[in-house]
């Protein structure tokens, strides 16, 4: 029993902890506490930090369809790595898949930016990123081009080759040491070296065009197989033009080109109230059930609030520590799970009446209720455990697989509290005895019954 009751109290001491960390860890009112905890700030997303939602369609026509999962997911890669060099925090860049039912693939971006309120300012962060394309001229003297001003009869004369910027490694600026004018060295990587020695290789003696966001930038012969993957574009830059072409194309080099499509700005004043909300919602939920509790089910109904605190606890600390992305969605989540626990913890109560209406002692009737509640609510865990894995896989934007996660970690942390927990705290209480009358009866009885 002494064992029993220094788990329990072990156990309510970690609880006081974490709380203590999740206090701690957000208003800093402890400097010396401080020091060794740190400051861990709730990471929230768009809806309820305010910023900005930007929504894009890849333009994938040019690309082969079992290389368009690849170009996007580079694509991401490329926009979040220029959203982070503008020094936006905590940014979700995502690719979104549409259209599929139908046979056509529409490809979108959604890029969300909290904290920033200006439109303006999120689509100048990610910036007009270059499309670097090297394209085969079709003709034997670029002469044929002079006097073609109509683009499409323009780019007719150049074919497709496949090396983009999606294989760029890095650029930098150099000087050619003769005329001492700035160019623009570049450098791929393994695949795309491969491709340039193998273009190379095969066009000797033919034009190779570059061109940059559709302008052609430079048309050079292409006098020999060139196997280091290196190129060069000297298309009369200035020395300024020149660093910002290659800092915007060591900064994301696009492999396909992108379109704003759709802008949403949340301002800082909606998220705060959004916040402001879901917190007042929770407190007043969380003394609800509470209440319920204490009245309907007395001491069981205290052993149920000490475990709900605990998970409220353990479940706060596992955001901050994650860290999660918390949104309105995941606070649902989160919510939700809370009820799973409260219906665990009821179920389990109920089977517990039912054995000491049997006649059954207390401590024995205690085991047992935990006992055969457990399959129920194991089954029912593992169902949703099973759908929040689904969701969170299968789901294809932010505001689902954010749902799924939270709901996800709360129902294992439910679970643990709902019965590991409960169960700990209900025989640190000592209630060996025979069931009698009186006090036992009134500590375990239900509503406005004694019994």
């Amino acid at each position: 029993m002494l064992k029993t009751r220094l788990l329990a109290l072990g156990m309510l001491l970690l609880g006081v902890l974490l709380a203590f960390f999740v206090y701690q860890s957000e208003v800093n009112r402890f400097p010396v506490v401080g020091k060794y905890v740190g400051q861990h700030p709730f990471v929230l997303g768009l809806d309820l930090k305010g910023g900005t939602h930007l929504l894009y369609k890849a333009d994938v026509s040019k690309v082969g369809s079992g290389d368009v999962d690849a170009a996007m997911e580079s694509l991401r890669e490329v926009i979040e790595r220029r959203v982070n060099v503008f020094g936006v925090s905590e940014p979700l860049v995502q690719v979104e898949h549409s259209g599929l039912a139908s046979g056509s693939r529409d490809e979108r971006l959604i890029v969300e930016l909290p904290g920033v309120t200006d439109i303006t300012e999120a689509i100048e962060a990610i910036g007009k990123t270059p499309i670097l394309e090297f394209k085969m001229f079709k003709g034997a003297s670029p002469a044929v081009l002079a006097g073609v001003k109509d683009t499409t009869q323009f780019m007719a004369h150049f074919s497709d080759t496949g090396l983009t910027g999606q294989f760029l490694s890095r650029a930098t600026l150099e000087f050619d040491q003769t005329v001492n004018t700035p160019q623009v060295s570049l450098k791929f990587n393994k695949e795309g070296q491969d491709m340039f020695a193998k273009l190379t290789k095969e066009n000797k003696g033919r034009y190779l065009a570059i061109f940059l966001d559709g302008a052609l930038i430079e048309m050079p012969v292409i006098r020999e197989e060139i196997p280091n993957g290196t190129a060069q574009i000297s298309g009369g830059f200035t020395p300024e033009s020149a660093k910002a072409l290659v800092r915007n194309l060591n900064y994301g080099a696009l492999p396909v080109p992108i379109e704003l499509i759709s802008t949403e700005t949340i301002g800082a004043s909606l998220g705060k109230e959004a916040v402001d909300s879901s917190m007042k919602a929770g407190l007043i939920g969380f003394a609800i059930v509470a209440l319920f509790l204490l009245f309907w089910y007395r001491l069981p109904g205290v052993v149920a609030i000490l475990a709900l605190s605990l998970y409220a606890a353990i479940m706060l600390a596992v955001f901050k520590l994650i860290p999660v992305t918390l949104t309105a969605a995941g606070l649902a989540g989160f919510i939700l799970s809370i009820g799973m626990a409260v219906d665990a913890n009821i179920l389990i109560f109920e089977r517990t009446k039912e054995e000491l209406k049997a006649g059954k002692r207390l401590g024995d009737a205690i085991h047992e209720g935990f006992s055969r509640a457990w399959s129920s609510i194991r089954d029912s865990n593992i169902s949703s455990i099973l759908t929040a894995i689904i969701l969170y896989w299968l789901g294809s934007s932010a505001v689902i697989k954010g749902f799924a996660l939270v709901f996800l970690f709360g129902v294992v942390a439910s679970m643990f509290t709902a019965v590991t927990a409960s169960r700990l705290f209900m025989y640190s209480l000592g209630f060996n005895l025979e069931r009698r009358g009186g006090i036992i009866n009134f500590l375990f009885g239900s509503g406005f019954s004694g019994k």
